[in-house]
């Protein structure tokens, strides 16, 4: 429910927004021709290709066909047109409502002022100064469009290895300068192929690391696409191992059980409300993972634990040495921390996906979930990053927030 009343200002964005533009696209034409005829022409085309769109999206693949795992002819030329229209159109409304607004207070600040200083009203603004205002807003407006467009072509591709030192009181000296490569949140589909995989499998392989961690999301809806993605993730070696935990759309997609099954029979243990000691010698630290924990605001049901509680989970610590966490949802942390969890590894936001954080901390809408959107956060008791994948879900786009895959080098503090 909680999910409604936040996505319900979002749809009135969104219907306002395609309005707007449909009107909008009218104006335009009404500027450029001048025949009546060649006007309802041009309409007419303009509504055939918004339409014909809309059609082609809603209408096509039902949930029964199952999600392609590489780029299609359709995904290229239909889906990801109408996707970055969607998503930057109903950003742009919003723009356009700012601008609005701006006017409104801008007009009744000076007819405020005007009446109390009992002045004349005055001339309205050069025609140059409103060319030059008319222009700032339109470039305003214009600015979802083309973020979405880099984020469609290039910023979700633009991956980053982030170097992350961790330094932890409890860690055996013998894993001191010890590496853990994490990814998250693969959501193999259409916009993250197979072979896409395989290129940031090979990327962390060439990064060398001890252990290689993965923290959820393998999937999207699809449980067919399984096999593709534990067969494309089957190529990470590292000298300690691969072990990883699930996600909500793992979860949601019925597909946890198969996906332990699989990466099993590959070589990648993942570890589902367990633990594995991580050894060299007489030393070792202590790895644990759990699936998806459920917080107030997004839960997948059944018997999964609470991120408030982590039910059990004091059963899975060793209190000798250090414990690392791996939960996908890093809503755990607080009470992860709590319990003495020296480090939690998370996924899910995706770092925000669609985010503007570098104007400000706090523009991210993944910050409705979570105050953990990406990064490294620390609390009494423990320390927590969070990875910002490399997939995407909904928009098949990335602005400021690049996909990533963190390379941790515990230190004996």
């Amino acid at each position: 429910m909680p999910f409604i009343f936040d996505l319900f200002p979002v749809l009135l964005l969104f219907l306002g927004g395609q309005v707007y533009f449909l009107w909008q696209a009218w104006v335009l034409i009404v500027r450029l021709i001048r025949r009546p005829a060649g006007r309802a022409a041009a309409m007419t085309a303009v509504l055939g290709l918004y339409g014909g769109l809309m059609a082609a999206n809603l209408l096509s693949s039902p949930r029964s066909t199952p999600t392609p795992t590489h780029m299609t002819l359709h995904d290229a030329l239909v889906s990801a047109p109408f996707l970055w229209w969607i998503f930057s159109s109903t950003v742009a409304f919003f723009v356009v409502i700012l601008v609005w607004l701006a006017r409104w207070l801008a007009q009744a600040a000076r007819t405020a002022v005007r009446r109390v200083a009992r002045t004349p009203e005055q001339a309205p603004p050069s025609p140059a100064r409103r060319r030059f205002l008319e222009g700032v807003a339109t470039a305003a407006v214009a600015s979802p469009f083309v973020a979405g467009a880099y984020g469609l072509l290039l910023g979700r591709l633009n991956l980053e290895v982030t170097p992350q030192p961790i330094r932890l009181a409890r860690l055996p000296r013998a894993f001191h300068g010890f590496r853990i490569a994490q990814l998250s949140d693969i959501h193999i589909g259409p916009f993250m192929s197979e072979d896409e995989i395989r290129k940031y499998v090979r990327i962390a392989n060439q990064l060398r690391p001890d252990l290689v961690v993965l923290t959820g999301d393998f999937v999207t809806w699809d449980a067919s696409t399984v096999p593709a993605v534990v067969n494309a993730l089957s190529g990470l070696k590292a000298p300690f191992g691969v072990f990883g935990s699930l996600g909500n759309h793992d979860a949601w997609a019925s597909a946890e059980d198969l996906l332990a099954e699989l990466f099993a029979q590959a070589g990648i243990r993942i570890l589902r409300q367990e633990r594995a000691p991580i050894a060299t010698g007489n030393e070792s630290f202590n790895l644990m993972g759990l699936d998806f924990t459920n917080s107030r605001l997004m839960a997948v049901g059944g018997w999964h634990l609470s991120s408030r509680t982590l039910e059990g989970v004091e059963r899975l610590l060793a209190p000798e040495t250090a414990n690392i966490l791996l939960s996908h949802n890093p809503d755990s942390f607080d009470r992860a921390a709590a319990l003495g969890v020296d480090l939690s590894l998370a996924g899910h936001t995706h770092g925000g996906q669609l985010a503007l954080e570098f104007i400000s901390p706090e523009i991210a809408p993944t910050r409705i979930m979570t105050p953990y959107v990406a990064g490294w956060f620390q609390r009494p008791g423990g320390q927590l990053y969070v990875n910002r994948g490399i997939g995407t879900i909904a928009a098949p786009m990335r602005v400021g927030a690049p996909p990533e895959i963190t390379v941790f080098e515990l230190l004996k503090a």
